[in-house]
C-alpha cells in the first residue's frame, strides 16, 4: 500500500524497490502500452512495443543531449560520450564505432577471447572458481589486445575489476556507485595518458586498431577528440565488451537449470549456438530500460508527452511480452532457430538501426562472444556445488547471487581445448 501511494506522487522509490519489475508492473496495469509517471520529481512517460521502439529511436521525437543523468555519465558512459550526442555530432562520432564494431571486423576479438578462455580454463582444474569473476579477466585481456591497448598480464585482473565496477555501480547509490566513479576516474586518466603518448610519438599503435581510430578521429567540427573524451570513447568500446561477463554467467545459469541444451552446444551446432545466445539475451535481465527526453510536444497512443519530459522505453518488459514471445518466461532457444530478428522486437541492448541511431553498435560482438563462450562452457567438465543462484530483480544490474560457483575436476579435459573450429 505504501509503495502504491508513493508511486502516485513519484515512482523513484518504487523503481528502487521493484527494479526490473517496475515498468512491466506499471504497464501491465495500463490499458495501453504507455504510462505517465514522475521520476526524480520530473514528468516521465514510459512506452513499450515495436511501434514504441520506432517512435523512441526517431530523433525528431527523442533527444539524448541532456537526457542522461549525471550519475550515469559519471559511471557508465562518461562525460561527452557518443550516447549524449544528437544529430550530425552523433552520426559522425557513431560512424567510428560502427566501423570498428560491425561488419565482421571483430573476428579477431572472438578468436582472442576463445584463446584467453582456453588458457584460463586450464588453470581452473582441480579447484572451485566463480564463473563471473573468471570471465571478466578473460574478456578484458581479449578486448584490450584487440583494441591495441597495452596491458601487462599482472594488471589485467585490476583493470577487469574496474570495468566491472563501472557497470555494476551505475544504477545504485552508496558504495557500489562510488566504487564505479573512482574506477572510471582511474581508467580515464590512464587511457588519456595513452592517447597523449600516441600523439606525441612515444607509443606505437597498430593501424586499424580501436586505439588508433579513437586517437585519429575527428568530430563533426573537424577537430580531434581531446584526450579525456578519447579516453571516454575507448572505455565505451572496452567496457561493454567486458560487460558480456553478465551474459556468460547467465549462460552458465541456463545450462545448469536446463542441461538438455548442453549436448547441442557441445556438438557445435552453429545455428543453435546463436539461438541460445539470443535466448539468453532475451530471457535474462540486463538493461531494464533506456531513456531520453521529448524533443518537442508529442503524442503517443493518445497520451500527451510535453517537450523536455523524460521518455523511457521498456526493454525488459518487451523481451517478456507474450504478444511477441510465446510462453515468454520459458527458456527456449529454439524460438530463435530459423527466425529473422527484426530491429524492433528483440531489444536487450536497444532497438533500431545501430548504424544511424542510438542502438548499441556492439550487439553483434555480444552475440559472437556469447555464442563462442557458451559452446566452450558447455564443453567444459564441471560440477555445480550448492550455492545461492537466485537472481534478484530489485538489483540493477543483476546476476546470480553467487556469481555461479563451478568446480572443475583435476582430471578434467575440456573438449573446448581440444576442439577444432
Amino acid at each position: 500500500m505504501l509503495v502504491d501511494l508513493v508511486g502516485r506522487l513519484d515512482d523513484t522509490l518504487t523503481l528502487a524497490i521493484q527494479g526490473y519489475g517496475w515498468l512491466p508492473n506499471r504497464l501491465r496495469r495500463s490499458p495501453t502500452d504507455v504510462v505517465r509517471t514522475r521520476l526524480l520529481g520530473q514528468t516521465a512517460v514510459a512506452l513499450r512495443g515495436p511501434d514504441a521502439v520506432r517512435f523512441f529511436y526517431d530523433e525528431r521525437h527523442i533527444r539524448r543531449h541532456g537526457a542522461i543523468p549525471e550519475p550515469l555519465r559519471g559511471t557508465l558512459f562518461g562525460k561527452g560520450a557518443v550516447h549524449s550526442l544528437d544529430g550530425e555530432q552523433h552520426r559522425v562520432r557513431k560512424a567510428m564505432f560502427t566501423a570498428l564494431l560491425m561488419g565482421g571486423g571483430f573476428d579477431g576479438l572472438v578468436t582472442r577471447a576463445e584463446a584467453a578462455w582456453d588458457a584460463a580454463a586450464r588453470s581452473w582444474s582441480g579447484r572451485p572458481v566463480v564463473l563471473f569473476d573468471e570471465t571478466a579477466p578473460v574478456l578484458t585481456s581479449a578486448v584490450c589486445d584487440w583494441a591495441g591497448v597495452p596491458v601487462e598480464p599482472q594488471d589485467t585482473s585490476a583493470l577487469a575489476a574496474d570495468l566491472i565496477a563501472m557497470v555494476d555501480g551505475f544504477a545504485t547509490a552508496g558504495p557500489r556507485h562510488w566504487h564505479a566513479r573512482r574506477a572510471r576516474g582511474r581508467r580515464e586518466r590512464w587511457l588519456a595518458g595513452l592517447v597523449d603518448q600516441v600523439r606525441q610519438g612515444e607509443l606505437t599503435v597498430s593501424p586499424g586498431s580501436a586505439l588508433a581510430a579513437v586517437v585519429e578521429h575527428r568530430d563533426s567540427d573537424g577537430e580531434l577528440l581531446d584526450p579525456r573524451t578519447a579516453a571516454v570513447e575507448l572505455l565505451n568500446i572496452i567496457r561493454p565488451t567486458v560487460a558480456v561477463t553478465w551474459f556468460v554467467t547467465f549462460a552458465g545459469h541456463a545450462l545448469h537449470r536446463w542441461p538438455e541444451h548442453r549436448d547441442r552446444l557441445r556438438a557445435g551446432d552453429a545455428a543453435f549456438a546463436e539461438a541460445f545466445a539470443n535466448e539468453v539475451r532475451r530471457f535474462y535481465p540486463f538493461a531494464p530500460f533506456v531513456g531520453g527526453r521529448a524533443a518537442t510536444d508529442l503524442t503517443w497512443q493518445g497520451t500527451a508527452i510535453p517537450a523536455g519530459a523524460i521518455v523511457l522505453l521498456d526493454l525488459y518488459g518487451q523481451n517478456h511480452d507474450s504478444r511477441l514471445w510465446a510462453d515468454p518466461y520459458r527458456f527456449d532457444p529454439d524460438r530463435f532457430v530459423g527466425r529473422d530478428i527484426g530491429p524492433f522486437d528483440l531489444v536487450p541492448q536497444g532497438g533500431g538501426d545501430p548504424r544511424t541511431g542510438h542502438r548499441c553498435p556492439g550487439e553483434q560482438i555480444t552475440v559472437a562472444l556469447l555464442r563462442a563462450l557458451a559452446v566452450r562452457l558447455a564443453r567444459l567438465d564441471y560440477a555445480v556445488p550448492a550455492q545461492d543462484m537466485d537472481i534478484p530483480l530489485h538489483r540493477i544490474p543483476t546476476r546470480p547471487t553467487s556469481g555461479l560457483l563451478i568446480a572443475v575436476p583435476s582430471a578434467s579435459r575440456s573438449t573446448a581445448q581440444l576442439s577444432t573450429r
